[in-house]
């Protein structure tokens, strides 16, 4: 089955590519009576959307978001939601020099070897334009899971380049991820990340970075024993994201520095409830969820597509020399913190629904 789908009970569908028409997806399983308006949904599509600062690509999308099924009269109904956004600054021409030429680090060749040719007008599905769907529906998964069930969910840039900040996730608020333009809660460390950003921005280059992810409040006995553990499918839903090269959740590859004594988390009671007095697990055990807060890191690489003169070769195997055209971001991560948030609201609200559906 063509991998455009997402989810199980809550399943999301994308469609669409960079340089076509619009960008949209199907929700499909969406419980009725959740109140839904196209601004609050505009309001997470717009920490996405290209163009917001000086340090994004100078692409101008407004990336409105049309509504054309599944809700009525402000509410879900519970039959499938359409939602799309038309692109509207196209330019195709800023690709014309790439249509014979893979560049390198990106899915040109794949997708070329995969499917015999490629959409070369912005990538096509390859994309990370493709995420705008995501962001629509998980901002649907996000309200119900804050206002039903008190499930809170931010991100925020923990790394660019080597420069990172160590912010306590616990304590990091929504207001203090968006008061900078890179969605770094710590102010000095922000200011030192846009300035990196700004410079390698300046070289034609690119860099990378880590996004934190974290999710407070979940209910214990959210996942499944074996293929569909919760921190598995929350680590394919991260990895699935363009430019991700790495997932680690709780302790991750720190944890092996730990002995066994050290790195589990002991049970407590707390007023009836029980609890851990650490959490190196990272809110999961066995793949189900515990209770505790849930956090994890995920690594975005550099942008592929720099203005650097890179050596590469042509359709026809012959070597070239690539000096990118065209509107590309030197660092995804501001505007990838949206996509990790939309990205972790469909896991959990999947997950959710799976368990209701099986403990009636």
């Amino acid at each position: 089955m063509p991998g455009n789908s997402f989810g199980q009970l809550f399943r999301i569908t994308t469609f669409g590519e960079s340089h076509g028409g619009c960008v949209g997806c199907v929700v499909d399983g969406c419980p009725p009576g959740i109140e839904i308006t196209e601004t609050e949904i505009q309001k997470e599509l717009d920490r996405r959307k290209p163009g917001q600062s000086s340090i994004t690509t100078p692409r101008k999308e407004e990336d409105e978001v049309k509504i054309l099924s599944g809700i009525f009269q402000g509410k879900t109904t519970g039959t499938p939601i359409l939602m799309l956004a038309y692109n509207k600054d196209i330019r195709p021409e800023d690709y014309q020099e790439m249509k014979d030429l893979f560049r390198p680090g990106h899915a040109d060749f794949t997708y070329t070897k995969k499917y015999g040719f490629r959409d070369w007008h912005g990538s096509g599905r390859a994309s990370a334009r493709e995420t705008l769907a995501r962001v629509a529906a998980g901002a649907i998964a996000k309200k119900y899971l804050k206002e039903k069930l008190g499930i809170e969910i931010l991100s925020y840039v923990e790394q660019v380049g080597d420069i990172k900040t160590d912010a306590d996730f616990n304590s990091v608020t929504p207001d203090q991820i968006e008061s900078n333009i890179v969605r770094c809660p710590d102010t000095e460390i922000a200011k030192k990340m846009i300035s990196k950003i700004e410079e390698v921005q300046a070289e034609g280059d690119s860099i990378g970075g880590v996004i934190r992810g974290v999710i407070k409040n979940v209910p214990v006995g959210l996942g499944e024993p074996v293929f569909d553990k919760l921190n598995a499918d929350l680590g394919k839903g991260m990895l699935s994201v363009n430019a991700v090269k790495g997932f680690e959740i709780g302790s991750g590859f720190e944890g092996v520095k730990m002995q066994g004594s050290a790195h589990n988390d002991e049970f407590i009671s707390e007023g009836g409830k029980v609890k851990t007095k650490s959490n190196n697990a990272g809110g999961t055990l066995g793949g189900i969820s515990n209770g505790e807060t849930i956090y994890f890191r995920v690594a975005f690489k550099p942008v592929s597509t720099i203005s650097k003169k890179q050596k590469t070769v042509t359709l026809k195997g012959e070597e070239a020399e690539l000096e990118a055209a065209g509107r590309h971001d030197p660092c995804v991560l501001p505007r990838a913190v949206p996509i990790v948030d939309a990205m972790s609201a469909l896991v959990i609200m999947d997950h959710y629904l799976r368990h209701k559906a099986q403990n009636l």
